[in-house]
């Protein structure tokens, strides 16, 4: 706050005072925008809310006052600077003409009307010559009123022309889209700027209302309830009272039948009844709530049963002798409605007072209901069809939508990229079979097997992959009790049955024999014996292909100059393919250590079609 001195005394401190009063110091805005366009406006009040009665000329009109001089001694006065401009839109904006109207609608399907009148405001908007029509809201006209045309600029004619201003008048018919309106009045704003701009106005008419509307304004005619049994009264009386009552339906008797809640609706407005389901969730049922529509229920009919064709023909009170009413309905009760048995074993609070005022009656107990627990059914797996991995096809049994079965990761981290590999031979009755070679791999990490079968020239067989990786399952095994191969069931000479085709594992590699001697734990005695035995063996059947190698360096340079003579004369044969002969020696040399006996080179080179030359033969 600022503090103002006392009249004649010094700003000093001690001779001033607050004035309570003053709570605002921030300078007045003088700077606007009207619809994009900047617009400078005087403050009127200063700081701490003071009036200002001074300097209200705005900055053009102080600088036309600096520049005039007196002529006679200074001369011709300078031209004022011109005033600033002022765009239409922002001079007209928020000025709306206003005008009072109606037009008469034709109603040609209707016996007590012919004709309507609808009051509108016609609003015309200056600032783009645009026009709106409004019609006010009349309650329960049933008529879509509010907004009948949008602001836009309407065309007056063929020609391109759209409605002025000018064109506007009291007293007038106006024509838009086909519809004429007829202008009776308008407001006080509207006659003045008329008026400012040099048009006459044709005096104001009295406003046409509809004479349909003022027929339903008009009081209706009073009518005397002739007696207590008239229907309107009963109306009035019960109107949005309903009873309630908790039932159940009894259907275990037929086939797939079972026992329903419901709830029963007696309005007493009208005594209808209404049967509504109570849908539970998950329970198997489309959520159908309404069992019965709001109707009146026959309780006895006319003996006419022969005559009356009831199936096709609504009941009418001709043909019912008595009707459900709200004595028919109580706690412990049973009803049989069209054709349904209900037991009441229960009601609501109103329901209750309503008994215990209109009847008398207290007694009000429900009545406890014991359903009957449903059997249980033994869940039966069907047989394996062989399709897919068989845990991923037991999912389908479990749940609707199927999840995958869960994985050991650890194990998969553990034995990522360790694979057991073994050279199996067919086991069939035909010779070409039990001559072809496989590869098994056992995979550690999710105990999958896969099966290669290596290509061989002019064997008539197409090798490559002859089973894809997947988890094979032991002969026996059923669905409940699946049991697969592991490590320790692949021993040298055993037979493997996948998928009916039996397999004898003949030779192991010696990763396979490592990891079986790491793991002795986890791997009976006799698999790792079989396994010994079968790479003593080999170490056996290699000494005598080693010591037949020269090992002294004359033999050595002798063995150079006999490849680099083989070589010189292979490449004379072009019709060779160098890149088959590489893998073919290399599947046969196993255990890589690049040595083969002579028998097993000759008959590799007879099925290659390569070329040998005894005299280097001699050599070897």
């Amino acid at each position: 706050m600022s503090s103002v001195p006392a009249p004649g005394l010094p700003f000093l401190p001690g001779f001033a005072f607050r004035d309570p009063t003053k709570t605002s110091f921030h300078r007045s805005q003088t700077l606007g925008y009207r619809n994009g366009f900047a617009f400078a406006q005087l403050p009127t009040v200063g700081v701490g809310g003071e009036r200002l009665y001074v300097n209200q000329l705005s900055q053009a009109e102080l600088d036309d006052l600096a520049e005039q001089r007196p002529t006679l001694t200074y001369g011709q006065p300078k031209k004022s600077s011109p005033s600033a401009f002022v765009p239409a839109y922002v001079a007209l904006d928020k000025k709306v003409l206003k005008f009072d109207a109606y037009f008469q609608e034709d109603v040609p399907l209707s016996t007590k009307e012919t004709y309507r009148i609808r009051q509108v405001f016609l609003y015309y908007f200056l600032e783009d010559d645009s026009i709106s029509v409004i019609e006010p809201f009349v309650e329960n006209s049933g008529l879509l009123q509010g907004k009948l045309l949008r602001r836009h600029r309407v065309p007056k004619n063929d020609h391109g022309d759209h409605y002025h201003w000018k064109d506007l008048n009291r007293g007038i018919n106006i024509t838009m889209y086909g519809r004429t309106y007829r202008i009776v009045d308008c407001d006080l704003f509207t006659q003045v700027f008329m008026e400012s701009q040099g048009i006459e106005l044709n005096p104001p008419e009295q406003m046409v209302s509809d004479p349909y509307t003022e027929q339903r304004q008009r009081s209706p005619a009073k009518h005397i309830t002739p007696s207590d049994l008239d229907k309107l009264k009963q109306f009035l009386t019960y109107d949005k009272q309903v009873l309630r009552f908790y039932a159940m339906w009894d259907d275990t008797k037929t086939m797939f039948g079972d026992s329903r809640s419901y709830i029963i609706h007696y309005y007493l407005a009208d005594g209808t009844v209404e049967v509504r389901e109570v849908y539970k969730q998950n329970d198997g049922r489309d959520p159908f709530p309404v069992l019965l529509r709001r109707q009146r229920l026959p309780k006895t009919l006319v003996d006419n049963t022969k005559d009356f064709p009831s199936c096709v023909l609504e009941i009418s009170d001709q043909e019912v002798l008595e009707w459900f009413t709200a004595k028919d309905f109580g706690v412990g009760k049973s009803l049989t409605l069209l054709g349904r048995s209900f037991f009441i074993y229960d009601c609501d609070e109103f329901t209750r007072n309503f008994y215990r005022d209109k009847f008398g009656i207290t007694d009000f107990q429900p009545v406890e209901i014991k359903k009957k627990a449903p059997e249980e059914v033994p869940q039966v797996i069907p047989p394996y069809n062989g399709f897919g991995v068989l845990e991923d096809s037991l999912q389908n049994c479990f749940s609707l939508f199927p999840k995958p079965p869960r994985k050991d990761i650890m194990k998969r981290l553990e034995n990522d990229n360790k694979v057991l590999r073994y050279e199996v031979s067919l086991e069939s009755p035909n010779p070409v079979d039990r001559k072809r070679r496989f590869i098994l791999s056992y995979f550690l990490s999710d105990d999958m097997i896969s099966i290669f079968e290596p290509p061989v020239r002019n064997s008539g067989i197409i090798g490559g992959k002859f089973l894809g990786k997947t988890r094979v399952a032991k002969p026996g095994s059923t669905p409940e009790n699946a049991t697969y191969y592991k490590p320790s069931d692949f021993t040298i000479g055993s037979t493997i049955e996948v998928f009916g085709r039996r397999f004898v594992i003949t030779a192991a590699s010696e990763y396979a024999q490592r990891y079986m001697e790491s793991n002795a734990e986890s791997s009976p005695v006799a698999t790792q014996q079989t396994l010994e035995d079968h790479l003593h063996s080999e170490q056996v059947a290699k000494e005598p292909a080693n010591s037949d190698i020269p090992k002294h360096g004359s033999s050595k340079e002798e063995l150079d100059e006999l490849i680099v003579k083989a070589q010189e004369e292979l490449k004379l044969h072009k019709y060779l393919n160098n890149l088959n002969i590489q893998e073919a020696f290399l599947q046969c040399d196993k255990d890589g250590s690049g040595i083969m006996d002579k028998a097993h080179f000759l008959t590799l080179c007879d099925s290659l079609s390569v070329p040998i030359s005894s005299t280097h033969l001699s050599k070897v």
